[in-house]
């Protein structure tokens, strides 16, 4: 087992890549992820805040990619030393819109009550961007069904997948509901946007393991959520594409990605998600068809997919940056 000042070392190294602008944007994603597993360890450790502190401490790169995932990050530790930097983010006008958008779905992950007074008022300002007005919605929604009686009396069923996700899947009931209906709440853009998601990740539990017999059906249902009004609740889509690595989401996912007119905060969504299918034939080579693409955030995504997709074909265990190698790390060529 390693030492305590081994272990500082070690997170003290993942910082120094993952703020460092000169490293190759998927190696500073793997000492991210590193940095993730540290700062998520259950019960905390003398590590998480430091490990905390070093995620937030990239949100100075004008990566909006980069900046997006740290929020992510920090909204899967559980921990409420993670709020204040993630209410600084969401607050700050100027920030990126993607960026704000995903610590406000963080504020609702951690699932504090402290927030709750910062959500609602970016949800009810009008001037604000929809993308972070829904989030907030969401957010708040998510934060109050976390602290309510109906939580504790609901029953969920077990997830294959250990994300906080923006909302819960829908609860066990007598009579479950089939894909048909999940499908019919997905899609109804009359109910609130906390419910619809609900319906997404119920049916994104019925399409993993991929084999189950629900599978397929659960995936094409989702899909048809990539037609949405909502950008945001196109993105929410393919990430859940990402998490289920389903070969069926690959032509719906191939279509979003190039789909030029296509919101980048989804095109680089279904990159990511393609990225984690780096194994299905065809993926890699239509990934790198947008290597050279218009849009910053997309030609990043595209760098980590294929960086993703490389990990997936050697069979690696995890996608991280292990410092004791972290001078030959491979990274894909850009």
């Amino acid at each position: 087992m390693a030492s305590s000042e081994s272990v500082d070392e070690t997170v003290l190294t993942l910082r120094k890549v993952l703020t460092d602008e000169a490293q190759p944007l998927a190696r500073r994603f793997r000492a991210l992820f590193s940095l993730k597993y540290v700062a998520c360890q259950q019960p905390p450790t003398e590590k998480t805040l430091p490990a905390i502190q070093a995620i937030a401490a990239a949100f100075t790169s004008p990566s909006a990619l980069l900046k997006h995932e740290l929020a992510y990050c920090l909204g899967q530790t559980r921990n409420p030393d993670s709020l204040a930097f993630l209410h600084d983010v969401v607050n700050d006008a100027e920030e990126d819109a993607m960026c704000r958008h995903e610590a406000a779905e963080a504020l609702g992950a951690l699932g504090y009550e402290s927030s709750l007074e910062i959500l609602k008022k970016l949800r009810d300002d009008e001037k604000e961007l929809d993308v972070v007005r829904e989030t907030c919605d969401i957010a708040v929604d998510r934060i109050l069904w976390e602290n309510s009686e109906e939580r504790k009396a609901e029953k969920l069923k077990s997830s294959d997948f250990t994300s906080i996700d923006p909302a819960p899947p829908l609860p066990l009931a007598d009579s479950q509901p089939s894909i048909a209906d999940m499908e019919q709440t997905l899609l109804d853009t009359k109910i609130p946007l906390f419910q619809r998601y609900r319906a997404m990740f119920a049916l994104r539990d019925l399409a993993s393991p991929p084999d189950l017999p629900t599978a397929v059906a659960a995936v094409e249902a989702l899909a048809k959520g990539l037609k949405d009004p909502s950008a945001l609740f196109r993105h929410e889509i393919a990430f859940v594409f990402g998490q289920l690595c389903h070969p069926a989401s690959v032509p719906s996912l191939t279509e979003a990605l190039s789909n030029q007119e296509e919101a980048g905060m989804v095109r680089h969504e279904a990159a990511e998600a393609l990225g984690s299918l780096g194994d299905v034939d065809g993926v890699e080579e239509t990934l790198k068809k947008f290597l050279n693409d218009p849009e910053q955030v997309v030609r990043d995504s595209i760098i980590v997919a294929l960086d993703m997709a490389e990990f997936e074909k050697n069979g690696e265990m995890e996608y991280a940056l292990v410092p004791d190698s972290a001078a030959s790390a491979a990274v894909p060529a850009a």
